[in-house]
């Protein structure tokens, strides 16, 4: 319990900083999407001023944001400029497909690359161990937006064998059929993700088995005769876990971030499409509460992994 408050904590004071450091960025960037022009060319100075007066950002920039501040407490993001919608709601109907993608990514990650990390040390120096290794560096070196347009270029042009963009089909499904089609038009993006993050963690698994290889531990067990399972089941595994653990709470910024390029490329209704088109019609209330989303999204996964990592270890402080 005292370790779980720790992590909340940390939590809080974490967010505090992201959010000044992240407000204060948005409010540097040059012009705005108040400024002449970017609405209207025709709206009048007057006008201007009547609309950052209902916005709130005619205050001195300390009083907008302990207002903003005060305003997240109640789940209040305030009102797109774009939209007029509130942002809370705008982004709770975008986070779930975002985090499905994510989350099924990482998943499927974690299994391939613990399995083909293990099996090309097993095989080290042999064909196997080449082909893998050779597998993880295409992966590690390749774009993600350079890969997907290859995928929509073979899979979905030449092929036709996947859907191009959205997340349903021209004719409306019901039930499971609805489920079904959105699993369908998500098979290239999640298949990119998951081929951009095998790579590393491919090369990272690899190692660490080498050295648990190396150890006296594992020749002990050797030595004791023990089976090819019983050697991965007691020895590999039980070490692999926890620093494995560790990189997957390490990435998952990166693969929230990398979503907002997959997502505006294939045309997906998700979180980092709603970033990157706030982003462009500077969209500050979206903006900023897609940020602190995503970064207390990261945090919480970060805090589960460390409460993993005492599940597995419990002699390890934190």
């Amino acid at each position: 319990m005292l370790n779980i408050l720790k992590k909340l904590f940390y939590i809080i004071f974490m967010l505090f900083i992201i959010s000044i450091i992240s407000f204060l960025a948005i409010h540097a960037a040059p012009n705005s999407f108040l400024s002449a022009g970017e609405l209207n060319p025709n709206m009048t100075d007057e006008a201007i001023k009547a609309l950052k007066a209902v916005y709130g950002l005619d205050k001195p920039l300390l009083e907008q944001y302990i207002d903003w501040v005060i305003n997240i407490f109640s789940f209040n993001f305030g009102i797109s400029f774009v939209t007029g919608g509130d942002v809370a709601d705008e982004i709770l109907k975008r986070l779930p497909i975002t985090l499905i993608m994510n989350f099924t990514a990482l998943i499927v990650v974690f299994v391939i690359s613990l399995y083909l990390g293990i099996k090309s040390a097993l095989n080290y120096e042999k064909k196997t161990d080449y082909i893998i290794r050779q597998i993880s560096l295409i992966s590690f070196s390749m774009p993600s937006f350079y890969l997907a347009l290859l995928f929509i270029i073979f899979f979905a042009l030449n092929l036709d064998m996947f859907p191009i963009a959205g997340l349903h089909s021209v004719e409306e499904k019901v039930g499971f059929e609805y489920y079904t089609d959105m699993a369908w038009h998500l098979v290239l993006p999640v298949g990119v993700m998951i081929f951009v993050g095998l790579g590393s963690m491919i090369i990272y698994v690899r190692s660490l088995t080498l050295e648990i290889l190396k150890s006296d531990y594992y020749y002990f067990a050797l030595s004791r005769g023990l089976s090819k399972c019983e050697l991965l089941r007691f020895f590999i595994f039980p070490n692999l876990l926890p620093p494995i653990v560790t990189l997957l709470g390490l990435s998952l910024p990166g693969l929230i971030g990398g979503s907002v390029i997959l997502e505006s490329i294939f045309a997906i209704d998700g979180m980092g499409q709603l970033f990157f088109i706030s982003a462009l019609s500077r969209d500050y209330p979206i903006i900023m509460g897609t940020l602190m989303i995503t970064a207390f999204l990261t945090l919480v996964g970060n805090m589960f992994a460390d409460l993993i990592l005492l599940k597995l270890n419990p002699y390890m402080k934190r």
